[in-house]
């Protein structure tokens, strides 16, 4: 039988930390990967921690305002992916990879 009295000791502290930490790795993943699928993720983990942190916050303090800023976020990030995968197959198809040099060579 697990012990609730851990789970009720789970403070708003703890969801700030984790959401920082799951955007820190985003940041890492964007400034550190080549790779424009694993960038995308990255910005996905980064848009997710920033709904983690306005869920907990919207929780804490009674308020639906997060909560609902959490759904207009989810949109966005929605047409992100929709948007930048398409760009990614298109460039895929034209150059037969991925990578973020490529967009060096669109410039004209």
């Amino acid at each position: 039988m697990p012990n609730l009295s851990v789970i009720a000791n789970v403070g708003l502290g703890h969801y700030l930390v984790l959401a920082a930490i799951i955007f820190c790795i985003g940041i890492i993943g964007v400034l550190l990967r080549k790779n424009i699928i694993v960038m995308m993720m990255s910005i996905e983990l980064m848009l997710n921690a920033v709904n983690l942190t306005f869920v907990s916050l919207s929780h804490f303090m009674g308020s639906a305002a997060g909560q609902i800023a959490v759904f207009f976020i989810m949109t966005i990030a929605a047409a992100e992916a929709a948007v930048g995968l398409a760009l990614v197959v298109l460039i895929f198809k034209k150059y037969g990879e991925v990578n973020i040099k490529i967009f060096e060579r669109l410039k004209g």
